[in-house]
């Protein structure tokens, strides 16, 4: 029963924030190379720092141990740029396909289905020998403090004074700002601050952060000694449900099901949940994102959040190359789907201006 509760409960959480504040790793890490534009790439430096500095007064209090690993380089390159490829053709990574699911958009929910699936077929299934040809001939030790030396709260440190500085640095930045038209306020008291209120990237990023730190002992507690991860157990809910064995259920399969009901409960009540459906691009698009996730994911060892967030936080060398890679399929990705066309169109209405002024 606690298993059940305490991982609805972070998941809910997660859900319900990340619907709220509209936090997308996927959109961050494309504006990044699309509009120059890093807020939401802080943003999620300063989940890892809060997740980080958490994890290291647990783990010098024993209340939790971090499990040494090794792991694959070549396996997490390549399935994190794979998997960043996919996130842009399914318009959101792992968690903000849970979540955007939880809105009622259907191409979220082909693209949910596909990378759980193509997960689980790539973990237990037919593509699991091409997964373990890619990773077994490289792996090395992941312990980013075994391997330099520096202790892990060094590592900590410097990773606190190169957020704060990055943060303070653009909060600093005075542009010239756009004035918005705001719309009516609807709502009242709490449930303005709950459902209508706009908030920072970097106030969602500490609160994520928070949440990312309390998935730790919450998880621990039921036997499940790591921290939040959405490819394993979305693989593990497809398990169940064609196999009926309860041994595929565990804290995170609860964690993922607890982000759909988040969200939902979010969408619900600032009214933004509409079921919608996509056009005929958007569903191809959703349909191999969704595939490339899975498969990505699986053979990295983890997603935006499992690598991008926790492994990043437990300083290991998957989590910050994983990180590295998935932005450069991103990049890539974007740059076939938003610059290349952007570009096109620039040219050709130079093209046009210049015609007109020789007539």
């Amino acid at each position: 029963m606690w298993m059940i509760f305490s991982g609805l409960i972070v998941g809910g959480l997660l859900g319900f924030v990340m619907q709220r504040t509209r936090f997308c790793l996927t959109g961050g890490f494309r504006d990044m190379y699309v509009q120059k534009n890093n807020k939401m790439f802080y943003a999620l430096l300063i989940a890892i720092t809060i997740q980080s500095i958490g994890l290291l007064i647990l783990t010098a209090t024993d209340i939790l141990q971090i499990p040494a690993h090794s792991f694959p380089i070549l396996g997490t390159i390549i399935g994190s740029f794979i998997f960043g490829i996919g996130i842009v053709l399914a318009g959101g990574c792992a968690t903000g396909t849970w979540y955007r699911a939880g809105e009622g958009l259907i191409g979220s929910w082909i693209a949910l289905v596909l990378y759980a699936v193509t997960a689980a077929i790539t973990k237990t299934g037919i593509l699991k020998p091409v997964m373990d040809k890619i990773n077994q001939p490289t792996n090395v030790n992941s312990d980013m403090s075994q391997t330099t030396g520096i202790p892990f709260w060094g590592l900590v440190v410097i990773l606190t004074i190169i957020t704060i500085f990055l943060v303070v640095r653009t909060l600093n930045n005075k542009k010239v700002r756009v004035a918005v038209p705001k719309l009516k306020q609807r709502y009242t008291g709490i449930r303005y601050y709950l459902f209508e209120k706009r908030y920072h990237p970097f106030i969602a990023a500490i609160v994520i952060g928070l949440i990312a730190l309390l998935a730790w002992p919450m998880s621990a507690s039921t036997g499940r000694n790591d921290g939040l991860g959405i490819t394993t157990p979305s693989a593990n809910l497809v398990h169940f449900l064609i196999t009926g064995e309860t041994k595929f259920i565990d804290w995170g399969v609860f964690l993922v099901l607890g982000i759909f009901i988040g969200s939902y409960i979010a969408a619900r009540g600032s009214r933004e949940f509409k079921w919608r459906l996509p056009d005929k691009i958007t569903i191809r698009n959703s349909a191999i994102g969704g595939i490339c996730m899975g498969f990505g994911a699986s053979v990295a060892g983890g997603c935006s959040i499992g690598n991008g967030l926790v492994e990043t936080a437990t300083m290991t060398w998957q989590g910050w190359i994983a990180l590295a890679s998935m932005i450069v399929g991103v990049w890539t990705m974007s740059h076939f789907i938003f610059v290349r066309p952007m570009k096109k169109v620039q040219q050709q209405s130079a093209k046009v201006k210049q015609q007109t002024q020789i007539v």
